[in-house]
């Protein structure tokens, strides 16, 4: 039985992206102009990284992360959104397409990137990062958020239920501004 899990396990490593990474400063991504941008551009601020989707049930949270982004930009946090397609096809557009309705819909002012895959064969390697813990979160759907301390590590995992304003997630992200930059 032992070397059947060995044997499992080692499939599942086998085909899981492995990341080595000090910290979410070390990833470059696209952003959704397509110009390439270092996360290491947020060093020392306070990140929250969700992934998105237009035509999702929690697509209305936009809403709520823009009046986070508001509320606390000035004390460092920076919401960044990354358009994702993983879940039953909720984010069909384009780049241009994506930025268009959020601009327009949401008057989203926060960073938002290209589209990118946040599970699966084709999981972008910042989110495999995010995701590497065995014991950690996974992506469950839209709107998924990780919360980024100074130090550039992850905090927390908040899935796609936790609203922008729930007290869970703002005392998280008061929490960690309050936190000396390294």
């Amino acid at each position: 039985m032992k070397s059947f899990v060995s044997a499992v396990t080692g499939l599942f490593l086998a085909a899981s992206p492995v990341v080595a990474a000090d910290s979410v400063y070390e990833f470059t991504v696209d952003s959704i102009e397509g110009q390439k941008l270092s996360l290491s551009a947020y060093k020392g601020q306070v990140l929250l990284i969700v992934n998105t989707a237009s035509k999702c049930g929690f697509t209305p949270q936009y809403a709520g992360l823009q009046k986070l982004y508001e509320k606390y930009k000035d004390r460092g946090l920076v919401v960044l959104g990354f358009p994702a397609n993983n879940f039953m096809g909720q984010e069909p557009g384009s780049n241009e397409e994506v930025q268009q309705f959020c601009t327009t819909r949401f008057n989203v002012t926060f960073p938002m990137f290209g589209k990118i895959s946040v599970k699966g064969e084709d999981i972008h390697p910042l989110y495999a990062w995010l995701t590497a813990d065995p014991n950690g979160a996974r992506v469950s759907w839209n709107f998924n958020k990780f919360l980024i301390g100074r130090d550039g590590h992850v905090i927390a995992h908040f899935g796609s239920r936790t609203a922008p304003e729930s007290d869970e997630l703002t005392s998280a992200i008061e929490k960690a501004l309050n936190q000396p930059a390294p």
